[in-house]
């Protein structure tokens, strides 16, 4: 090299680096699998040595799936849901984080902290009385049981008040002796600074109640508002020999998810650092 300084290799970076190869490999190769199997014929899927890339591309697997059961509303049931209990999430969560973070009130603090004492009660535990409850409202079978059951979230408001922790409470007090509200200093001031934790926010929340299989099972009864996991299960049961049919309709129900991922993922790593560093 022109400067001549030696550019060494750190041990304890290539083993990291090589680690790290290694989880990528042994995580990635199942999805190759999976998409390349569900154009291939039964009998070509479980050939050793795999062919990752088919001679010939089938795509009656595809057609099996969106044309012999109701994948298509049962998608679409999935993808309202999730738009739907996101935005929902998204709003309510980071009203009461500003809530908790940016203004004062009597017992704040332990109100906050007796609501993430909700994070700890299993789901299990609250199934039951939870069924009773929307039952009683009237809102079973119908997708407004998951909506409000789901609109709110205790982690979701953890996660946005951390973030908001970090924005310096200077900006909000001089708005608010320039005459800004409260409502105000939260839409104008901490949501845009809040980009981060709400992106997170985002693709936690899509990705979880994408692949929600319980509630949709136990609040669902209808065919026409099944979400895409239900459909899976049944069609797993209904074509349980036809592995093809079966991987198709797997690779299309996680595309969404891929997608959400890939637009947000830079930022997921820095908003949950941001809830766990800054107290």
């Amino acid at each position: 090299m022109a400067s001549g300084k030696k550019f060494k290799l750190a041990p304890g970076k290539v083993i990291l680096f090589i680690l790290c190869l290694a989880v990528a490999y042994i995580m990635v190769v199942p999805f190759v699998w999976m998409v390349s199997a569900s154009f291939k014929l039964n009998t070509e899927i479980f050939n050793y040595p795999i062919e990752w890339i088919p001679k010939v591309f089938h795509l009656d697997n595809y057609d099996a799936v969106m044309t012999d059961i109701n994948y298509p509303v049962n998608f679409f049931n999935s993808a309202k849901l999730a738009v739907i209990i996101t935005v929902l999430q998204l709003f309510t969560c980071s009203l009461a984080a500003f809530a908790f973070s940016k203004l004062h009130f009597p017992g704040r603090d332990k109100i906050f902290l007796g609501y993430l004492a909700t994070m700890m009660i299993p789901w299990h535990a609250i199934m039951i009385p939870q069924f009773i409850i929307v039952r009683s409202l009237g809102l079973y079978n119908t997708h407004w049981s998951l909506i409000v059951l789901q609109a709110f979230s205790a982690f979701g408001v953890f996660l946005l008040r951390q973030n908001m922790l970090s924005i310096p409470n200077s900006l909000s007090e001089a708005a608010r002796i320039d005459g800004c509200s409260s409502f105000r200093i939260y839409w104008n001031i901490i949501l845009p600074l809040t980009k981060t934790g709400l992106a997170t926010l985002c693709v936690l929340s899509f990705n979880g109640i994408w692949n929600d299989y319980m509630g949709p099972m136990i609040y669902l009864d209808s065919e026409a508002l099944k979400t895409i996991q239900i459909a899976l299960a049944s069609f797993r049961e209904q074509y349980s020999a036809n592995f093809g049919a079966i991987l198709a309709g797997t690779v299309i129900s996680i595309i969404p998810v891929v997608i959400v991922y890939a637009c947000a993922q830079k930022y997921i790593v820095e908003g949950i650092a941001y809830a766990g560093v800054k107290g």
